[in-house]
């Protein structure tokens, strides 16, 4: 095998707000591994300020160029090494699969293009009236659950957002979730979330900020509304502190993205060790490109089965002006890959 390494740079269509600032650029790496018949590829994709392996772009490159080295002369992946490097896993897993097996990754009905995968609607961070607007638009796109990122605005603000849609449609009707991304203060947390829990919420991640397990113990325990876990599972790369944070903080959901929480593989681990502790998962894309995206959202169909219920956390596809062609649409609120 011979491989390949292309860093580029995206540009998105509009600013994306996040708790960790604004994005108007997205750097990935695509590792292109070749046999001399065909070709695999898989996109690495760290981002700054929240991924364990965010290095200096270098050393990122380095590191990658070694891994990709070894992986050539063995044709093994070395797990236990990339652990540590989960956006560097996962680029190189989706692009063994793509050498191997070509468009499709695993044998699914989404994958053959024979069913869709339920998808939330992301309202992104913004001002009171930017958020009122792309909550519309969700709504109008005819979208059954919509993702709230807060913590951006003035609380009072987006209890509002949220009693806007409560007083237009019933949760039988739009499922709800939120995403706090650490923004609230552990002495507020509880108020807050009994706060928002009058407007039959499904689920709100990342209340607090990551490393508190002892407080997010006791939110979890003391809050009316369902807790996610996301950011706090970064880092956590070992099988057996994955059962222990997760056995200590009994949160009733976690969110894997597997650009952040190692992989295809480390993703595995964190869907069984919490289901095995009566905890429930879905999957989330993390800006990457829609290689990236295709890569995520075959791997849910495999690991959920043919019918996923639960809405995942796909992106669109619609992020980057000079986003990667790929076979995926959205229809309603579902993402499919077309035949």
């Amino acid at each position: 095998m011979k491989y390949r390494i292309e860093k580029r740079v995206l540009h998105f269509k509009q600013p994306a707000g996040t708790s960790r600032g604004v994005y108007t650029t997205r750097k990935i790496w695509l590792v292109l591994l070749s046999d001399g018949e065909r070709q695999g590829v898989g996109e690495c994709a760290p981002l700054p300020d929240l991924s364990c392996d965010a290095l200096e772009d270098e050393r990122y490159q380095s590191i990658l160029s070694k891994v990709c080295e070894e992986v050539c002369d063995t044709g093994i992946v070395n797990y236990d090494y990339l652990r540590d490097y989960p956006s560097m896993l996962f680029g190189l897993e989706t692009a063994l699969l793509n050498l191997k097996l070509g468009d499709r990754l695993f044998d699914t009905s989404f994958s053959r293009g024979e069913e869709g995968i339920p998808i939330n609607g992301l309202v992104w961070m913004g001002n009171y009236d930017e958020m009122l607007r792309r909550m519309e638009e969700k709504l109008e796109q005819g979208f059954h659950c919509v993702k709230l990122k807060i913590g951006a605005i003035d609380f009072e603000q987006e209890l509002d957002l949220v009693r806007r849609i409560r007083a237009r449609f019933t949760h039988h009707e739009v499922e709800l979730r939120l995403d706090a991304n650490g923004a609230f203060p552990y002495q507020e947390a509880l108020y807050k979330l009994e706060l928002l829990s009058q407007y039959n919420i499904h689920s709100i991640e990342q209340p607090i900020k990551a490393g508190q397990w002892g407080y997010m113990a006791e939110l979890c325990r003391e809050s009316p509304l369902p807790i996610a876990l996301d950011e706090e599972l970064i880092g956590i790369n070992d099988p057996e502190m994955k059962r222990h944070m997760l056995g200590m903080v009994k949160p009733r959901y976690i969110i894997l993205k597997p650009s952040l929480h190692g992989g295809m593989m480390g993703c595995r681990e964190w869907i069984g060790i919490a289901a095995d502790l009566g905890i429930g998962s879905w999957i989330t894309s993390a800006l990457e490109s829609n290689i990236g995206l295709n890569a995520i959202a075959q791997f849910a169909s495999e690991v959920y089965g043919d019918h996923i219920g639960m809405p995942q956390g796909l992106g669109t596809g619609q992020l980057f002006t000079d986003n990667i062609p790929m076979p995926l649409e959205i229809r309603g609120d579902r993402l499919w890959r077309c035949r």
